[in-house]
């Protein structure tokens, strides 16, 4: 199977059925229920595939304080101005990883996994080659390193993507291998 185009999984342009909206629209992608999916089905995660994500995201200290509050982190590292100045190498708070992560991963959702996945079955290999601080942008590239039909669940598969994040000067800032349970087409 060819690799899917991501544009034409998301155009909305074919209008020569005007007699129905939403889901049920001709060549609307749905699940088995009819709600509108934009992940990809098992199917489609061939071994190989780069999605380009379009949305990107620029933190801001309050992202930063409020994750790292909300998480019960007091990492002086994260949320203590002062101290980032004057005792690290860094000069400034940096961006709590974790939420780096949560970021990455959410932010690669809408093109791999929206209404497509069981679940997250594990992480693998994360690593957070460079800082972010407050006013990085994010940028997120997903890859397809590897795709199995499952053994016990003959609907699902169990594909393995690495996500890539990208700061504004396409430093490498996260990389993180996701192990997903996805489910195989069920309009097939």
């Amino acid at each position: 199977m060819p690799d899917p185009d991501p544009i034409a999984l998301f155009d909305s342009s074919d209008s020569s059925d005007s007699s129905s909206s939403g889901p049920e629209r001709r060549g609307a992608r749905v699940d088995a229920d009819g709600r509108a999916v934009s992940g990809l089905w098992f199917e489609e995660l061939t071994v190989g595939l780069v999605i380009q994500h379009p949305i990107r995201r620029t933190i801001t200290e309050t992202d930063n304080v409020m994750f790292t509050t909300m998480t019960m982190n007091p990492a002086w590292l994260h949320l203590d101005f002062d101290y980032a100045e004057n005792h690290t190498q860094f000069g400034k708070p940096l961006v709590n990883s974790m939420f780096t992560m949560a970021l990455v991963i959410g932010i690669s959702v809408h093109q791999t996994t929206l209404g497509t996945t069981v679940a997250n079955l594990g992480f693998d290999g994360i690593s957070f080659p460079a800082p972010l601080f407050h006013g990085d942008t994010v940028r997120v590239e997903t890859e397809v390193l590897a795709a199995r039909l499952s053994k016990s669940r003959p609907t699902q598969g169990i594909v393995t993507f690495e996500h890539r994040a990208y700061n504004q000067d396409d430093v490498l800032v996260c990389k993180a291998q996701r192990n997903a349970l996805m489910l195989v087409n069920p309009n097939d």
